[in-house]
């Protein structure tokens, strides 16, 4: 699957504290960039925000990772006009399916593939990539060890950045293992790691300021100048990592992304490895024990 190495995240188009001016302005910058957009109905009104600008010009709307799930197949047809439908779209590039509830056992007991599967033959979506957390990491393991992935999932998708690691470790070691690809979404774990580490409240949850603090010393130590780059280079130096989804509602913001993204190059591997060792203590301590909206 080609996609660009930086993915345009629209999570923050939504919210309350930005203008719909400003979030038009960053999405049509992100349009013109050219790069895959990932969005959701869960975005708030981030889709009506898109659909205006693509209806300024509808010649070359970006492909797009647009997040479904439901209670059951039929659920999860109705999430998928209700993603479209804003966007005035007949079909999805990419569907994320979310492996939660009977979807996830459905995958881990080979019933919903076929429905999947019928998805794709009638165009509706054309290629699949499933979510992981940490919660859902065991049903995905058992799903991807039964063969029932095969043919259909093109890639794994979860945070991943020097702070977050949603895949646990086993279903981690079996992606390795089988070198299969990989998007890894936040890019910057939701700000810079001095903001997370020292200014209260700007971490999303306690947990990221422990390992902002962490992760600080060896941000420090690797030489790089931009904690930017640092986390695009870090998505960018592990294999199979086809892309990094990283949000932004301001332009700067989006230029610095766009521009880290030309030529990650990866870091070294000492660095790498001391940031794997802590997210792998991470994952059996903190993440599988997290439910999900809790980290």
């Amino acid at each position: 699957m080609k996609l660009s190495r930086y993915i345009f995240g629209t999570t923050r188009l939504g919210h309350a504290d930005v203008s719909d001016e400003r979030a038009s302005e960053v999405a049509r910058a992100a349009v013109a960039a050219g790069v895959w957009f990932h969005t959701s109905r869960q975005y708030d009104d981030a889709l009506e925000i898109l659909g205006g600008v693509y209806d300024e010009d509808r010649s070359s709307l970006p492909p797009t990772i647009y997040k479904i799930g439901g209670k059951d197949l039929e659920d999860v047809r109705n999430v998928i006009r209700q993603n479209l439908a804003p966007l005035k779209r007949t079909f999805m590039e990419v569907g994320q399916i979310s492996p939660g509830g009977a979807i996830g056992q459905g995958l881990a007991d080979g019933s919903v593939i076929a429905g999947f599967e019928k998805l794709r033959e009638e165009g509706l979506v054309r290629r699949f990539v499933l979510e992981v957390f940490p919660w859902t990491s065991a049903t995905v393991l058992t799903a991807l060890r039964a063969g029932h992935l095969e043919g259909l999932i093109d890639a794994y998708i979860f945070y991943l950045n020097p702070l977050q690691r949603f895949a646990a470790n086993a279903l981690w070691d079996e992606l390795a293992a089988r070198r299969l690809p990989m998007i890894a979404m936040r890019t910057v774990a939701g700000g810079n790691v001095y903001r997370l580490r020292d200014v209260p409240g700007a971490a999303w949850k306690p947990y990221l300021v422990e390992r902002a603090r962490a992760i600080a010393p060896i941000f420090e130590r690797s030489g790089v100048s931009e904690w930017s780059e640092f986390c695009m280079r870090f998505a960018h130096s592990i294999p199979g990592v086809l892309a990094t989804v990283g949000s932004t509602s301001r332009t700067e913001g989006l230029a610095e992304l766009l521009r880290q993204a030309r030529n990650p190059e990866p870091l070294r591997d000492d660095t790498v490895e001391e940031i794997f060792a802590l997210q792998r203590r991470w994952s059996d301590e903190v993440d599988v024990h997290g439910q999900p909206g809790s980290m």
